[in-house]
């Protein structure tokens, strides 16, 4: 075999093997770039694998003009067939030593906490998320989008 195709295999083998593991992903957008606290994004997904464990992140997309180092949340779940569950998070946004953490581009900074300690693994059936921003300024400005984020964990 000439070395292109070892070379061409090779790729292909790599690109194969760096293929995403998301489950799921969705934000919801926020106009005027501001989160009043009546703005509660509900996040909705369903789950048909019940063999495989998961993380579940929460997404925050913010500019560089926000003004906290960190946002509080209110975050309810409801797994199928179960009562709704309510937990309040403080999401650190940035660090004293590092600035924005997560990615950015420009003045725009994403932001994906894993809300999960551990792997979990999910029940069959629909899961639904409801976020509620729990700062004291109302409408939180600089917030661009907030939403849910759900990968399979590779064994």
């Amino acid at each position: 075999m000439k070395p292109v195709y070892y070379i061409l295999l090779f790729s292909g083998i790599f690109l194969i093997a760096c293929g995403t593991n998301d489950v799921f992903e969705r934000t919801e957008r926020f106009s005027a770039h501001e989160w009043p606290v009546v703005r509660e994004p509900l996040i909705k997904f369903d789950i048909s694998d019940t063999s495989s464990f998961y993380h579940i992140y929460v997404v925050i997309r913010h500019t560089d003009a926000y003004r906290y180092n960190n946002i509080w949340l209110n975050i309810t779940t409801q797994s199928p067939n179960d009562t709704p569950r309510t937990q309040l998070l403080d999401i650190s946004l940035a660090d004293n030593t590092k600035g924005w953490l997560g990615s950015g581009m420009d003045d725009i900074f994403d932001r994906r906490p894993r809300i999960t300690q551990a792997p979990i693994r999910l029940k069959k059936g629909t899961y639904t998320f409801k976020l509620q921003q729990a700062m004291r300024e109302d409408p939180l400005g600089y917030v661009l989008s907030a939403g849910i984020r759900v990968e399979k964990v590779q064994p």
